[in-house]
């Protein structure tokens, strides 16, 4: 496993960045510029992630290209097409994005997503991706999401077959996947059910927590690592067991100090020195 996460540290020069995330525990990086970023700059982000040991787990998308507005859509395919060419050429593990709503907000949660109307359009999308920049050196891939597909490990499979791409892969994201009851108080069973499934196809994964609320009815809201009850040793010792060097990018913390102060007890925790 290689820890990593998700913050830009903006500020600093590719030289510091690089040295900064390695002295902190980091092994994993998210790509910190997008493809509109100047050549030298991104050629001296990667010459640090290598200088570093560092693996570039990802390139963000986080656009929805199944917006119903037909300007937006275009657009943001068009983006899609240039993050994967982006991470095609600096060899990261994956590019990924969410599969993007049928609604208003972007990423929320609405009836229609879970329309086959909805999937067929998300097959329709990464193909199109795909197709257009021919991968070789990483891998499409979309993360789950608990109101949207793939929503479960089963979906995720139907969506790699629908596909059919050997450059389409599975972007782990076990929390957001964890959207009911029997998923959250056994989640040890769900994350074997799902790395038993998808497991050979995962390229990078985010790490967080996840937590039941007391309020009525079910509520789960997101945390940072330790604040809640998910099986973290599990999820890690799956990732391994798939790949030893899997990214594992803890995310959506608040500030750069969060970020660190979380790094440190998932280190502690798992007993990293």
């Amino acid at each position: 496993m290689r820890l990593g996460i998700s913050t830009s540290l903006q500020g600093l020069s590719p030289e510091e960045w690089g040295r900064t995330l390695r002295e902190a525990g980091c092994r994993s990086v998210v790509f910190p510029a997008d493809h509109t970023a100047p050549d030298s700059l991104i050629d001296d982000y990667v010459k640090a992630a290598a200088d570093n040991d560092l693996v570039i787990a990802e390139v963000g998308i986080w656009r929805n290209a199944l917006s119903r507005d037909e300007s937006e859509r275009k657009k943001n395919l068009q983006y899609c097409i240039d993050q994967l060419a982006l991470a095609e050429r600096i060899k990261a593990n994956c590019c990924v994005n969410v599969a993007g709503s049928m609604g208003e907000r972007w990423d929320g949660g609405y009836r229609e997503n879970f329309s086959k109307d909805a999937f067929n359009k998300l097959v329709k999308m990464i193909k199109e991706v795909i197709d257009e920049v021919k991968p070789r050196n990483t891998y499409f891939t979309i993360e789950p999401m608990p109101w949207m597909y793939p929503d479960s490990p089963e979906c995720y499979h139907m969506l790699l077959e629908s596909v059919s791409r050997g450059c389409f892969g599975v972007h782990m994201d076990i929390v957001n996947m964890i959207n009911c009851p029997e998923r959250y108080f056994f989640c040890d069973d769900f994350i074997e059910r799902t790395f038993g499934l998808l497991g050979k196809d995962v390229k990078s994964c985010h790490l967080k927590d996840i937590k039941l609320l007391d309020d009525y009815t079910f509520q789960l809201r997101e945390c940072p690592c330790g604040e809640g009850t998910l099986d973290i040793e599990k999820y890690v010792e799956l990732a391994d067991k798939y790949n030893p060097d899997m990214p594992m990018i803890i995310e959506h913390l608040e500030n750069d100090e969060a970020y660190f102060k979380s790094l440190k007890y998932v280190r502690e925790r798992l007993g990293i020195k």
